[in-house]
């Protein structure tokens, strides 16, 4: 079969590198309107050339290809400059990753910004504590005033307030046991001071805490925690323990120096919660616990020596706040702790200035 045959309408011109062909028999004539006339069907053209290179395709020109009547489209418009990278459309998620840590860091409490930031930050418990703390006191005051045994019920709370306190204050949570053993120790003492009396409180307070240090011991041992678990739980459970045993001090101590005594942990308390500015704020609640010692202790007795107690008392409720303040405390540390605290450590101080005043 002839060339002619196979190739009826035609054929591209010979194949020259770089898409270059060989004019037709109509090459360079234009009708009127500017366009090369069809090739007659009875002119042929041969095919010259190797089969089509698929690595390097060239583009044909239209005037090229003029003598096939075959007009490639035209090349597509390059992508303007303006056009984003395909990383670019990421920046708005980052952007709004950015804003939503932005807004989680905006509902973080004080104490979890603090611990992001890597700093120890002190926060006081607050009013509703301080509250509470003046209730308790309260009930701890006319428990006193009422008799022994009407002051062993609020002891009785406050201690169990103050073991579980502690142990949430260290981080150790949940401490079943630890903060049942640190309660104990409290109710022991107070069962031992009831049976030895007032006389011999210093005996069975004492003997108490060395009998329960030794049996936190013994305890701590027997577990099968690793050591440096061992030695938390041991510092703090008697640590527990020993608060919750001087907290029976109260219950030794004169009933004109508890009903002193507490009440003005309550102002003190109350005062120190007040929004003022920190010296400011000390300032106040020492001079209005003095002030509380005063009031009461003037009907009660002591008169003017109340004024120390008070002061005094004071002070160590502060004591109390400061460390219910410390390290990231958590709402259940401020109910807790910041609740005792100050009544626990100005229990010894009440105790031991009311033997010498009152």
């Amino acid at each position: 079969m002839s060339s002619d045959q196979q190739y009826p309408y035609g054929s591209y011109g010979a194949h020259e590198p770089y898409g270059q062909q060989q004019p037709g028999p109509y090459q360079g004539q234009q009708d009127a309107y500017g366009q090369q006339p069809s090739p007659d069907a009875g002119a042929t053209q041969t095919w010259q050339g190797d089969t089509w290179d698929t690595q390097y395709q060239p583009v044909v020109q239209p005037a090229a290809a003029a003598g096939t009547g075959y007009f490639p489209p035209p090349p597509q418009p390059a992508a303007p400059d303006t056009a984003l990278p395909p990383e670019a459309p990421a920046a708005p998620a980052q952007e709004g990753h950015a804003a939503s840590g932005t807004s989680q860091d905006t509902r973080l409490t004080a104490a979890q910004r603090a611990r992001a930031e890597g700093r120890s930050p002190i926060i006081a418990p607050g009013v509703q504590p301080a509250g509470l703390t003046a209730v308790l006191a309260l009930l701890l005051a006319g428990g006193a005033a009422l008799g022994t045994y009407a002051l062993l019920v609020p002891l009785v709370l406050l201690q169990a307030v103050t073991a579980a306190g502690w142990f949430r204050l260290n981080g150790m949570w949940p401490a079943r046991q630890g903060i049942a053993l640190a309660f104990a120790g409290g109710l022991v003492a107070d069962a031992a001071l009831l049976t030895a009396g007032r006389a011999n409180a210093p005996a069975a307070i004492i003997g108490t805490l060395g009998v329960w240090v030794l049996l936190t011991l013994v305890l701590q041992l027997r577990s099968h925690a690793s050591a440096d678990e061992r030695m938390s739980g041991l510092m703090a459970t008697v640590a527990s323990a020993a608060l919750a045993i001087l907290a029976t001090a109260l219950l030794a101590a004169a009933p004109d120096a508890v009903t002193i005594g507490a009440s003005a942990v309550a102002v003190a308390a109350v005062a120190r919660a007040l929004p003022l500015p920190g010296a400011v704020s000390v300032v106040v609640a020492l001079l209005a616990a003095a002030g509380a010692g005063i009031a009461v202790g003037g009907p009660t007795g002591p008169g003017q020596a109340g004024a120390l107690l008070g002061f005094a008392a004071g002070a160590c409720a502060l004591i109390g706040l400061r460390v219910a303040s410390y390290d990231y405390p958590s709402r259940f540390v401020h109910m807790t702790a910041g609740v005792a605290l100050p009544l626990t450590a100005a229990a010894p101080a009440v105790y031991l200035l009311g033997r010498a005043l009152v």
